[in-house]
């Protein structure tokens, strides 16, 4: 496409050589996924996601540089295929891993998320119980690695790896 379009924006601009089926398909797939769908009133509020997202985790297991949580996949965080929605795995990874790095790292010190990487290996559905077991790989001065697995409760499937690496503020002094 040679033009975009916001969302505050009512009209769209289309490429001349794009074939009008191609647009015909684009614009049915974002009607399925309720692109134009109005959202809730309460998904406004201040950190609407993290709400979201610890409604959905349960701590399993907590110790010195490992923590595990379970959780279901609910139509809440489910992508149009009935799976559990890619921006979900990467939210309970990002939380799953700061509160395992929390175990090494000093209570005064403020975590943030630098890099996160995620493999998608398979799909979880809905409703399946996963559970999130994450492992401090390298705890510095600086910096917190976490590794983390999600795993199909019944079977013990592996579908989702992430590698999250986390800053601590304020840095060690030199």
């Amino acid at each position: 496409m040679t033009g975009t379009s916001s969302s505050s924006s009512s009209t769209t601009i289309i490429s001349k050589d794009l074939p009008s089926d191609y647009v015909s398909t684009v614009k049915g797939f974002f009607a399925d996924v309720g692109i134009h769908a109005s959202l809730p009133q309460n998904s406004f509020s201040k950190d609407f996601y993290s709400d979201l997202i610890r409604d959905l985790l349960k701590v399993d297991n907590v110790l010195r540089g490992r923590v595990s949580c379970i959780f279901s996949v609910s139509p809440a965080v489910s992508n149009y295929f009935n799976g559990l929605h890619g921006g979900a795995v990467g939210a309970i990874a990002e939380r799953v891993s700061i509160a395992c790095a929390r175990t090494v790292v000093a209570g005064d010190k403020e975590l943030f998320l630098g890099e996160l990487s995620i493999s998608y290996l398979s799909a979880a559905t809905l409703n399946e119980v996963l559970v999130v077991e994450a492992a401090v790989a390298r705890s510095g001065r600086n910096f917190t690695v976490v590794a983390s697995e999600f795993r199909i409760k019944k079977t013990r499937k592996l579908v989702y790896t992430s590698r999250a690496t986390i800053y601590h503020m304020p840095p060690a002094k030199l």
